[in-house]
């Protein structure tokens, strides 16, 4: 199988805009990402899909690849999406985000290596919950799973609700999970999903995953023991920075 890493990248943001060209320690947070990315092991090229002319000269300048895309896209993954519909050649596509400057590409091998069992179409990770600050942050995705490692359901509330328990005894009852947001898709699965209208619990969470829990599409999970950093704000930044 060929695995194609895309790294989705676009200037105009509501909080943050121009997020991809910062620089954090003396490197552009895009080409952290790209190095990183690189590094993976399962990826037989790495692509940054940008509809911005001032990321794709700074791709070019430390020798990365990238591909421009319509101004149009409302997601990472429609961006993918016309990146696969480029490039046929590829079987799996890894939609990595384009805001975790130190991603650790062991968790893109990871999201990988659910390809390798038949019948798998959509993939992502998810982290075991251990504190409260986590569990009810309502801006943190939680993901329930069944007993094949697919998910059931995902919320920015906190699920499963542990009844006749109070709240501080949650995390002794039941192990919950978040969601870590990279995903990875076979070229056709990812053609096919983009193409599904919003759906209602899409748009009631705002999480696009359950646009395709609502039309039947399993998503394999694996589970990663390594915490992600993202940066959504200059705060994060600042804060990153100063790590």
């Amino acid at each position: 199988m060929k695995t194609l890493g895309i790294i989705p990248a676009r200037y105009a943001s509501t909080r943050f805009p121009g997020k991809p060209l910062v620089e954090i320690n003396g490197k552009s947070m895009i080409q952290r990402v790209y190095e990183q990315a690189s590094k993976a092991s399962s990826l037989s090229q790495v692509v940054v899909a940008t509809d911005d002319e001032r990321i794709a000269e700074e791709v070019r300048r430390f020798g990365g690849e990238y591909v421009i895309t319509s101004d149009n896209h409302q997601s990472g993954t429609d961006r993918c999406a016309e990146v696969a519909a480029i490039l046929p050649e590829f079987d799996i596509i890894i939609n990595i985000q384009g805001d975790e400057p130190y991603i650790d590409p062991v968790q893109i091998d990871l999201v990988a290596s659910c390809f390798e069992q038949p019948g798998v179409r959509l993939a992502t990770l998810i982290k075991e919950i251990h504190s409260e600050g986590e569990l009810f942050n309502y801006n943190i995705p939680k993901v329930v799973i069944n007993s094949s490692g697919e998910a059931i359901y995902f919320s920015r509330q906190t699920i499963p609700y542990i009844r006749n328990t109070e709240t501080k005894d949650w995390l002794n009852t039941h192990q919950f999970y978040k969601h870590i947001g990279i995903y990875g898709y076979t070229n056709e699965t990812l053609l096919k999903i983009t193409q599904l209208a919003p759906s209602a619990l899409e748009l009631a969470e705002s999480l696009e995953q359950l646009r395709w829990v609502e039309n039947n599409y399993n998503i394999h999970t694996r589970t990663t023991t390594i915490e992600t950093i993202a940066i959504d704000t200059p705060e994060d930044l600042e804060r990153i920075n100063n790590m």
